[in-house]
């Protein structure tokens, strides 16, 4: 999951930023290092780090994977400039004072819009990545929706891309939520209980098994190489089938 999120970070980054032609400081650029100098909130990148900080925190909290992915961001764009510690720091106090009120969202989006006025893919780049910080705990609030409309409109995001996005997020979405669902029926078989069994049943089970498919039991035993490889790889498969349970039953 890490590396997914590590993925989706640096691909944002590079869409983002990718043959923009900077002409003031007021731009980022990958390019060349900027130095840190004027008001960083009125910075692309600052502008951008507070847009994340409205989306984050619609919804009331900031999910782990919500927290990652935003560390991550903050990582790559404050590398655009020589002192990019200084300009991390800088970064993060503007996404935690944006983090605290909704109503300067369009004002901060139009902002934007007017720094990158002749540049709409790039603007529709920025909206995927909100769109997908938003999506990337699983749900899309109503009150994610209500920011990210705010923002596509202000940003004079075409409606019909903004509606093409949340429907490539929410399908995507939906798929994996089928995948796990298929994932944690094959776990309870492969411990041969049921979805309705409390967590102590589980475990017994659980318990039993590994006792049955312990390689060092079997190699006391006598039993062939084979049949203590086999048992090796079920027990790894019993394990894996336990944890995911275990975590779904917290």
């Amino acid at each position: 999951m890490t590396y997914i999120i590590v993925i989706v970070a640096i691909v944002a980054f590079y869409l983002l930023t990718k043959n923009y032609q900077t002409e003031a400081y007021g731009h980022i650029n990958v390019e060349v290092k900027q130095k840190f100098q004027g008001n960083l909130e009125e910075h692309e990148a600052g502008l951008l780090v507070a847009l994340m900080a409205k989306v984050a925190k619609a919804d009331g909290y900031v999910s782990e994977l919500e927290a990652e992915l935003l560390s991550l961001t903050l990582s790559d764009i404050s590398r655009v400039f020589e002192e990019s510690e200084i300009a991390r720091a800088e970064l993060k106090k503007i996404y935690h004072k944006e983090m605290q009120s909704f109503e300067n969202t369009i004002v901060i989006s139009k902002k934007y819009l007017k720094l990158t006025q002749r540049e709409y893919p790039k603007r529709l780049k920025v909206m995927e990545y909100l769109l997908n910080l938003a999506f990337i705990d699983g749900e899309f609030t109503q009150t994610e929706v209500m920011i990210c409309e705010d923002i596509a409109h202000a940003m004079e995001i075409n409606a019909q891309d903004f509606e093409r996005l949340i429907a490539q997020f929410r399908a995507y979405y939906d798929a994996k939520a089928t995948h796990q669902k298929l994932n944690i029926q094959r776990a309870y078989d492969v411990l041969g209980s049921m979805p309705s069994d409390d967590f102590e049943t589980i475990k017994k089970r659980y318990r039993s098994l590994v006792k049955e498919h312990h390689p060092d039991i079997l190699m006391g035993q006598g039993k062939e190489q084979s049949i203590i490889d086999a048992a090796t790889a079920k027990l790894q498969e019993i394990n894996e089938a336990y944890e995911m349970i275990k975590k779904e039953k917290a």
